[in-house]
């Protein structure tokens, strides 16, 4: 193992051209000495903005009355600024939650699921309680989904789901590619298109198809970069009778006013996403950077979190870090020298790349 000195910290800190010229008010305080830094469940590091915070106080006094036209406020919000339909958008408890409600509604034990691994291992979970075949289907040498292969690993799929960009590796798939896939799905399938960490990306988003293809459902979050993760808050959007089908698993499962009037403060304050884009994509790429200077092969993220090649057992590596308060993770299976690292703060960053020169490198 080699210490990391106090002048390669600095140098990593001086690398960060971008941050002095963002608005730090959309940032958390810096974690305190003695405290973990936590990069490892995909969490913003800045949690809710100013706005958000302000409206959600506003809408803990209103918590004695059902929340439906805070939620019809949202959806309404969301379509008009997507240029889709009202009735186009639904909201739930969680993208999580509406992902689940997806694979019940649209897989079966006659009509399975195929999805890409390693990436976010929910769905896969939630056919198999539902007694439907599961196809996993390795990413790409570009660590992109593999569409041919998935469109050919199980002609009686019942849905294809796509996280793009992917969770673990943060890497994108490009738009030819997911159209590929919904132009030559199995007959009766839908695509499901998580989007949860699309604003950190460039990639266009894949909302607008659900204006002319009934069998597209695409899923957001304000768990990501609006930093409302305990807020548990997403929405599914597509077709009417798809959201239907949906809805029967939970349609009235919705958070409370303050998730939902919180949500609506972030999607109207215009300049949050472009400055966190910024923060996490230059702590990001930094970080990214510094590992590769180190030998460590990294995947070419475009999100919030990337994996790292560590070059020996992950789980191992995850522990380590974690007796120094720095958590990350999780560890894909087929992936075990692959450890996964959130986007975190500036301070949180350099805690990390100290601790790994010093107890990994």
């Amino acid at each position: 193992m080699v210490s990391v000195s106090r002048r390669s910290l600095l140098a990593l800190g001086a690398a960060l051209p971008v941050l002095g010229h963002l608005d730090w008010a959309v940032a958390s305080p810096a974690p305190t000495a003695s405290g973990p830094v936590l990069l490892n469940y995909n969490e913003s590091p800045y949690g809710p903005s100013k706005a958000a915070l302000e409206a959600m106080q506003t809408g803990m006094a209103a918590s004695g009355r059902y929340p439906y036209p805070h939620m019809y406020a949202l959806a309404a919000l969301f379509a008009r600024q997507q240029g889709i339909n009202e009735d186009n958008v639904a909201v739930f408890a969680g993208s999580m939650a509406a992902l689940r409600y997806a694979v019940l509604a649209f897989t079966s034990p006659a009509r399975g699921l195929v999805m890409a691994t390693p990436s976010y291992e929910v769905p896969r979970q939630a056919a198999e309680s539902n007694k439907a075949a599961v196809h996993e289907v390795d990413l790409n040498a570009q660590h992109a989904h593999d569409v041919p292969a998935m469109l050919a690993a199980n002609p009686q799929a019942g849905m294809l789901y796509l996280c793009n960009p992917n969770n673990p590796t943060g890497t994108l798939t490009p738009t030819e590619a997911i159209r590929q896939a919904l132009a030559n799905k199995p007959e009766g399938s839908v695509l499901v298109v998580d989007e949860a960490y699309i604003d950190f990306c460039d990639a266009p988003s894949c909302v607008s198809w659900v204006k002319d293809h009934d069998d597209v459902l695409v899923l957001r979050t304000f768990s990501k970069i609006y930093g409302m993760a305990g807020a548990r808050l997403g929405l599914a959007i597509g077709h009417p009778r798809l959201l239907e089908r949906l809805a029967v698993f939970g349609g009235d499962n919705v958070p409370a006013g303050t998730s939902l009037l919180g949500a609506q403060a972030s999607l109207e304050d215009v300049k949050l996403l472009g400055q966190r884009k910024a923060l996490n994509a230059s702590l990001r790429d930094e970080t990214i950077a510094w590992l590769k200077g180190r030998g460590y092969a990294c995947t070419a993220s475009q999100s919030n979190c990337f994996m790292i090649d560590v070059r020996q057992p992950a789980e191992q590596v995850v522990e380590r870090l974690a007796v120094q308060q720095v958590l990350v993770g999780r560890v894909w299976k087929n992936w075990p020298q692959w450890v996964r690292v959130t986007v975190g703060n500036k301070q949180q960053m350099q805690r990390f790349c100290e601790v790994f020169a010093a107890q990994i490198a």
